[in-house]
């Protein structure tokens, strides 16, 4: 009996399943993470705009407008909230240092004034009753009583310092 040679064909064909084989056995990759939901996207976005508004009045209470701290802290008590609901946060947290003032991104605005945080409360109250209709219902509980309190803000902001 003749010893059987392989064909060329046969030995490409083995060595190209070879090949795949190797590559489909190697370290598993990473799971691609899964996409923000439509509420988590809401909610990072809220919680960049508090920490916007905290810098606002925190450049004001900077410039000794203190009337102005009990609005900022209910703003940050907001924001720790929203940060209860969601994992992690591209933006940099925005907390109120030992002296009152926030942290990292309080930078003054040069256009800060009480009428711009009155415009800035209103809006946002008037914005939150459109995004009740996304979220589940503890969160729309949550973010209507956020927009009760900016409607609140509006209404009680100071006139003067």
């Amino acid at each position: 009996m003749r010893p059987r040679h392989l064909s060329r064909r046969v030995l490409l064909a083995g060595g190209a399943a070879a090949l795949t084989a190797c590559n489909a056995s190697g370290p598993p990759q990473p799971p691609a993470q899964a996409p923000d939901s439509p509420e988590t996207l809401l909610l990072k976005g809220l919680i960049a705009e508090k920490e916007r508004t905290i810098a606002l009045y925190s450049s004001l209470i900077a410039g000794g407008a203190q009337k102005l701290v009990p609005f900022r802290d209910r703003h940050q008590a907001h924001l720790d909230e929203l940060r209860k609901h969601v994992k992690a946060t591209a933006s940099a947290p925005a907390r109120l240092s030992a002296s009152g003032s926030a942290t990292p991104s309080a930078t003054a605005t040069p256009k800060t004034s009480l009428s711009r945080l009155r415009d800035l409360e209103r809006k946002a109250a008037a914005l939150r009753a459109r995004q009740l209709a996304s979220v589940s219902p503890g969160m729309a509980q949550l973010i209507a009583s956020i927009g009760a309190c900016e409607a609140a803000h509006a209404a009680a902001l100071p006139r003067s310092l």
